[in-house]
Order: C-alpha cells, then sequence, then structure tokens
C-alpha cells in the first residue's frame, strides 16, 4: 500500500496529478463508478424488499429508509431546531432535535422549497450525495492508488455492513461525499475547494472534526513543501477546522448552556465519550455470554475494522487520510451509546476499507470482482436485515 514516501507524492502520482480526470478514466471512468453505486443500491432495495415482504409492516419500503434518525432531521428541516431543552414527564432532559448537525436539514428544507414533500427531499438528496460519494471516492481512491483502486474502493464502500444508510434518509451519504471530495482537493492542492467541502463536512457530523484535522495536516504538508502556495493551505485548514466548534457554540448560546449539545447527545442517545469503556465492555461481554447473532456480528465487525486499520497504517497510507481515519475512529470507539450504530459511523472513515480497496486492485480482475461480489452479497443483505427485521435503530 505503500504511495507517499516522506510526504513526498511518487514519480508515478506526479503524473496522475497532472490530469486526475485522465488518470480516472474521464467521463467513462466516473460513469462507472456511479454504475457500481446504482449496482449496490438496486440490489439493496431488492434485498429489503424481499425480506420486508417476509416481514411486513405498515411502513413499506420507502417508509423504512425514512425511519429512526431520518423523523429528527425531517423535524429540523421542517419546523427549525428548539431553542431549548427538551424534557419529559419527570423534568429530565431528553433528545431533541440540537443533537443533529445543520447541512442536511438545510439541503431537504432547500429541495422542498423546491415543490418536493421533505421526506421525498430528504431521500433524493442523500440518492444525489450516494452519486456524488461514488465520484469522489473514485477520484480518491485513484489519486492515491490508480484508477482500478478508484473503481475498488466505490465497490467495496458502497455494499459494506450498514452501507443501506446510503439510501436512506441519513446524513452519510453527504458526509462521505464532502469527505472524499475534500480529500481529493487537498491531494491536488485546490486549497478554496478543500476549505469549503471541510467546512460543510464539520457542519454534517461530529466527525467532521476529524476530517478538518485530516486536512489541517495536509496544509502543514504543503506548507512546508512548498513555501509558495502562501497561505491558502492554512486558511483552507482553519475554515473546516471552525465548523464544529462554531455549531456547537451556537447550540449552546441558542439554549443558553455551553454545554448544551453534549447534554442533548447523552439525554437522547447515550453518546458521551467514555474513553472506549462502553465499547470495551460491549467486546468483553458479547464476546463471552452474548445470546444474539447480531450483537455478535457488531463485535466482529468492530474487532474486523480495527485490524484492518492496522494493516492500512503499516502500509503507510497518505498521512492526511490516516490521521483522518485514526482520529473518527478514536471518536466512534471512544464513545458510548447504542452498540449497534458504531458499523454505520465507520463507514466514512474509510481507513478501514482500504486494504481491501488496494488489493482488489492489484488482484487479477476476476479474483477481484468475485471477492467484491462475495463481500457484497454479505453486506447488502446484511444491512437490509438490520432495518427491517431487527427491531432496533441504527
Amino acid at each position: 500500500m505503500n504511495v507517499v514516501v516522506d510526504d513526498q507524492p511518487t514519480a508515478a502520482d506526479d503524473t496522475e496529478r497532472d490530469s486526475l480526470w485522465t488518470a480516472a478514466g474521464a467521463w467513462r471512468g466516473v460513469l462507472t463508478a456511479v454504475g457500481i453505486l446504482a449496482l449496490t443500491r438496486v440490489a439493496q432495495l431488492l434485498f429489503i424488499a424481499w425480506l420486508a415482504n417476509a416481514h411486513p409492516t405498515e411502513a413499506g419500503l420507502r417508509g423504512r429508509l425514512l425511519v429512526w434518525d431520518a423523523g429528527w432531521f425531517l423535524r429540523v428541516a421542517v419546523d427549525g431546531y428548539p431553542h431549548s431543552y427538551a424534557y419529559d414527564a419527570n423534568h429530565v432532559v431528553e433528545g431533541n432535535g440540537l443533537a443533529f448537525f445543520p447541512v442536511y436539514p438545510l439541503l431537504i428544507r432547500g429541495f422542498a422549497a423546491l415543490g418536493s414533500n421533505p421526506q421525498n427531499a430528504a431521500l433524493g438528496v442523500a440518492w444525489a450525495a450516494s452519486i456524488g460519494a461514488a465520484v469522489a471516492l473514485h477520484l480518491l481512491g485513484t489519486t492515491l492508488y490508480g484508477k482500478r483502486a478508484g473503481w475498488a474502493l466505490v465497490a467495496i464502500v458502497c455494499s459494506a455492513p450498514v452501507s443501506v444508510v446510503l439510501s436512506m434518509a441519513y446524513s452519510e451519504a453527504l458526509f462521505l461525499a464532502l469527505v472524499a471530495g475534500m480529500f481529493v482537493a487537498a491531494h491536488r492542492q485546490v486549497w478554496w475547494a478543500a476549505g469549503l467541502l471541510g467546512l460543510a463536512a464539520a457542519l454534517t457530523r461530529p466527525t467532521g472534526a476529524a476530517a478538518a484535522l485530516g486536512l489541517a495536516v495536509a496544509a502543514l504538508l504543503a506548507a512546508r513543501r512548498d513555501r509558495s502556495t502562501g497561505w491558502q493551505p492554512l486558511l483552507a485548514a482553519a475554515v473546516a477546522l471552525a465548523g464544529v466548534p462554531l455549531f456547537l457554540a451556537w447550540v449552546g448560546l441558542r439554549v443558553g448552556d455551553w454545554d448544551a449539545w453534549f447534554r442533548i447527545q447523552s439525554a437522547g442517545w447515550g453518546s458521551s465519550f467514555d474513553f472506549g469503556s462502553s465499547t470495551w465492555r460491549f467486546l468483553s461481554d458479547t464476546l463471552t455470554t452474548a445470546d444474539g447473532w447480531v450483537q455478535v456480528s457488531v463485535a466482529i465487525i468492530l474487532l474486523a475494522a480495527l485490524a484492518a486499520a492496522g494493516v492500512a497504517l503499516a502500509g503507510k497510507p497518505w498521512l492526511p487520510l490516516a490521521v483522518y481515519g485514526v482520529v473518527a475512529m478514536i471518536m466512534v470507539y471512544g464513545q458510548g451509546g447504542f452498540y449497534h450504530s458504531k458499523p454505520r459511523l465507520l463507514l466514512p472513515v474509510l481507513l478501514t476499507l482500504l486494504p481491501a480497496a488496494v488489493a482488489a486492485a492489484r488482484a487479477r480482475p476476476r479474483v477481484a470482482v468475485l471477492s467484491i461480489v462475495a463481500w457484497a452479497a454479505f453486506g447488502l443483505w446484511y444491512g437490509a436485515y438490520l432495518i427491517t427485521v431487527w427491531p432496533y435503530t441504527l
């Protein structure tokens, strides 16, 4: 997986940087990436329809794509953010819309203003963002490892376990598109685009803070390598780094309590940072006394992701991407909350899926295709199962 040595691009990488569009296969290459995404989404919907038919509910196929967090995003999009804490009947703080970052709800509101109902707008934004994510992932994989790696990265990410959220009214597709696009822009030193995409990512999900740190590393490397870049990379990093603190401060000012966002997250979803003690306890309990296969599968996914990240880091990937991945994983593993949401939170991390993408790019085409198809068959079925049979939130 070695592509960068002492943070300097290799000669092959220099050639790719001259024309990323050409290296990625131009329109044919990009449309192939979008076609791979489309295949995964169609297969996912077929799995959902099949399992939903066996486990019917009043929600129907469309309703299953609008459950759980989708309802919170829609409330924020339609009604705006509340001005204070929400309380239950015993006057105990509970979760409310202020826990959800603003970019995705704002896009839903914007699309709904064009004449669509909010539910369709939410799905439309997510699906459009999935297309953007496929293109950005292909460009990122190409610029780092070559065109075949770009296609493999699209296929592996878009068919991973819990990639079902790319079809749901969730913010993962949007966040993935923004983060991948940010890293492409940073690698090609288009700093104004990297800064804006980094800021948008930071205002989409809390792990945008990790992406902003990755961009800061890219900016520092660029400034050290070429002083003629001036202030542009550092300004781009500063813009992205400001995103999460600005939203948290805005929530605190709106409620009148500076740690309001953290209190709402903890009250509604149990998501407080405990340095991994909850994750360790979950893994320990699951591997000794688990009584459900989903619980065991989540534990295996979490352990496999750690192992894959170790393999990726041993291969010395591009440092900004490695920093983003490590910090994002610390945020995921280090917080409490619903254990079955963690695979979803890991989906945009990318670091855990890099070894598979690089291996697929280097393998013989038939071996790569068969391996990815087997991965996709499980991953797409698994996600469909979680939103049709599994009764709990993702």
